[in-house]
């Protein structure tokens, strides 16, 4: 209900403000602009669901293969201490944990074509045990907030916006980047915990969390200890090679298990068709609301109306040209990608705003985004506390990200 409120007052606002530009500053293109921001979002929408629909039947392909050949199963196991207590409705061996698995290792390697396609496998296996079809789960709340909360070991996507628009050093938001989205995820778990009433103190969730830590950390000090141009190449090519030997990996056991392995990518195939089609209407719905909202400059109204409360405050204001980017992310991740790319051209991808948006753009999920797709794809509409948990990880990311920046870059 709350993505229902928030959708209409996206355009109410958009109105009145392109209302009060049209007749108090005669400003006589501001309703063609609405009216062709909707148009262009929605080819938009079209556009990424079809793109999806490729990309959704290759990983599917191959999930299915991992759920033939036993991976799936052999990952869920591994996970099972954690998982189980953070998804105590999904039973141990259930199809749905080796792919929320599978979903948050590509997130962390910041492979976003895999990781959406992996998401959308395990909403719908949650949703085949969610008792309410048109209401989301406990189990679904909790991994749409570990997804939109984002945890990032190895950004490929924003170093290689970094390179292309001039940084002297793209791997400089590597470090900054980690411990954002680590802080992002962690307040995500606790927010859903706290209302699921999840214990937390298990020693299975504080041994998995301690070894999360751990890794973190490790990583933390592996890449420090390397040059600054060494970072992207190796962090780009140990993603990949991951990628790859899990996608060797699912294949050699199925063939062990004398497993058709082209039949089963095949029918796993089959289905990323439908889970397209059925993501279409509500991603076009989040994408238009979201661009009439901007294209009326209500975006940059309430930008502006930040920099004068800090300014006010008496804080340091250096950051307040990053804002857009942050109030978009949560909103539209092609529309926050813009803004970065727009803030780094303009004020320099080395500056200080080019590194915090860089940060900012690596620090969560888009939640508004992979709620409509995510809870779309099987028709849910009441989407309970979710949209309340993602947000408040994302107010999180964009504070850590804010102060963590001032530590690194200022």
């Amino acid at each position: 209900m709350v993505l229902n409120y928030i959708w209409i007052a996206f355009f109410l606002i958009a109105f009145v403000f392109a209302l009060v530009q049209w007749i108090f500053m005669g400003d006589m293109e501001i309703f063609p602009a609405l009216t062709q921001a909707t148009f262009d979002n929605a080819k938009l929408g079209f556009e990424i669901s079809l793109w999806l629909t490729g990309v959704m039947s290759l990983w599917l392909g191959i999930m299915k293969i991992g759920e033939k050949g036993g991976m799936v199963a052999i990952l869920a196991k591994i996970t099972s201490p954690l998982f189980s207590r953070l998804f105590p409705e999904v039973p141990k061996n259930h199809p749905a944990m080796g792919a929320m698995l599978m979903n948050i290792s590509a997130n962390m390697l910041g492979l976003d074509n895999a990781a959406t396609p992996l998401g959308l496998k395990a909403m719908h296996s949650l949703q085949e045990l969610n008792p309410v079809k048109d209401t989301a789960s406990n189990a679904q709340i909790m991994f749409l907030v570990l997804n939109t909360s984002g945890l990032t070991i190895i950004p490929i996507s924003i170093m290689v916006y970094r390179s292309q628009l001039g940084a002297a050093d793209p791997s400089d938001v590597f470090i900054p980047i980690l411990l954002t989205t680590f802080f992002s995820t962690l307040s995500g778990l606790i927010a859903v915990s706290l209302v699921q009433r999840i214990n937390l103190f298990h020693k299975n969730v504080l041994f998995s969390l301690g070894l999360l830590s751990l890794v973190i950390a490790s990583i933390i000090w592996f890449f420090s200890s390397l040059s600054q141009s060494e970072i992207g190449p190796i962090s780009s090519n140990i993603a990949n090679f991951i990628l790859f030997s899990i996608i060797i990996a699912f294949i050699v056991l199925a063939v062990r298990k004398k497993v058709n392995v082209y039949d089963s990518f095949v029918e796993g195939a089959k289905e990323g068709f439908s889970y397209a089609v059925m993501i279409i209407p509500y991603l076009i719905a989040i994408l238009v609301a979201v661009g009439v909202f901007r294209a009326s400059g209500a975006m940059m109204v309430l930008k502006d109306g930040l920099e004068a409360v800090v300014a006010f405050a008496g804080l340091n204001t250096d950051f307040v040209p990053s804002i857009p980017t942050a109030l978009m992310k949560p909103l539209s991740g092609s529309g926050a990608r813009g803004m970065m790319v727009d803030a780094m051209e303009v004020h320099g991808a080395d500056s200080f705003v080019g590194r915090l948006v860089s940060v900012m753009q690596g620090s969560t999920e888009t939640t508004f985004y992979v709620l409509a797709v995510y809870f779309g794809s099987v028709n849910i509409r009441n989407s309970r506390y979710a949209l309340t948990c993602g947000l408040i990880a994302d107010a999180v990311g964009i504070i850590a990200a804010i102060l963590i920046s001032y530590m690194f870059f200022y």
